[in-house]
């Protein structure tokens, strides 16, 4: 006998079924908007912005998010098309969402004259706190696991009992890499708020979020069974490995079901580099940087 794991529909109203993971995405967008209204108060920056920056973030994030997850995916969504808008079963690649939304973000900052820097920095921490209350819509949906623990590993984690049980899928246990990820981005929104109150220069809220969110994702991503992976050169994937090692000292990398490189940790990679090129060239170019007390 297996504990029964949580219903991934909330509720039902007659032929309509509300599924926990779009309950819990909505709450992400909800919690992230109230983090930057808060926070606009505190710089004096116009919240009607934000609410009109939502109506559009938010639908293009999930399309974007979808895409991106779809297109990885093609050899079974070009055979089951029907399924390609069914993103009530999972399968929303936060890269995607980035894309997607950060593209939207970009064009409602030239179409209303604002500092598109200064837009990104102040939902940064936002976005990262959508990410880490987003990611319990994969506890519900029983994904975006690790490979096979033992249930003491888990105890020893001093773990709710109802997290426990939901990691236990067809009778073996699984890494909950859903909830170290969730962690992670909290403490990243601790670390990017308080970075905010220090007047940073314009941007480098926002590139501290790929760096932070990138480091975190790279190593648990490597935990997991499920990635989006391609076939690279062998150069390539014994790079990931070297730099993932520090892991294996305590933890056996999750099964990959196909290809050698996991697309999540070439990204992360990329996207750390990028960050740290870009927060050099807006700290020491020519012209003096804005910062936000001028």
């Amino acid at each position: 006998m297996f504990t029964l794991a949580i219903d991934p529909i909330a509720f039902q109203l007659g032929p309509l079924k509300v599924h926990w993971y779009g309950i819990i995405l909505g709450s992400a967008a909800i919690f992230g908007l109230l983090l930057a209204l808060w926070e606009s108060k505190r710089i004096g920056f116009n919240a009607d912005l934000l609410m009109d920056l939502l109506i559009y973030a938010v639908p293009a994030a999930i399309i974007g998010a979808r895409a991106y997850y779809v297109l990885f995916q093609w050899d079974y969504y070009s055979e089951h098309p029907e399924d390609i808008i069914a993103i009530w079963k999972g399968g929303l690649a936060i890269h995607g969402a980035l894309i997607g939304s950060i593209l939207t973000g970009y064009i409602f900052a030239r179409v209303k004259n604002i500092s598109f820097l200064k837009l990104a920095d102040l939902v940064a921490p936002s976005i990262l706190l959508g990410q880490a209350i987003g990611r319990w819509g994969n506890f519900m949906n029983q994904e975006a696991h690790g490979g096979p623990v033992s249930l003491e590993f888990l105890q020893n984690l001093h773990l709710p009992q109802f997290i426990i049980d939901q990691m236990n899928i067809g009778g073996v246990y699984y890494h909950p890499t859903f909830l170290y990820e969730s962690i992670w981005n909290i403490i990243g929104v601790i670390l990017l708020v308080w970075y905010r109150k220090k007047n940073p220069i314009q941007g480098m809220v926002f590139l501290s979020y790929f760096i932070w969110y990138s480091i975190g994702r790279f190593f648990i991503e490597g935990l997991r069974t499920d990635s989006l992976a391609f076939d690279g050169p062998t150069w390539l994937a014994s790079l990931m490995k070297i730099l993932w090692s520090p892991m294996a000292i305590y933890f056996e990398p999750g099964e990959m079901a196909y290809g050698n490189v996991r697309i999540a940790q070439l990204i992360g990679v990329v996207l750390i580099l990028l960050a740290l090129v870009a927060m050099w060239i807006r700290k020491y170019k020519t012209v003096r940087p804005a910062r936000y007390e001028d």
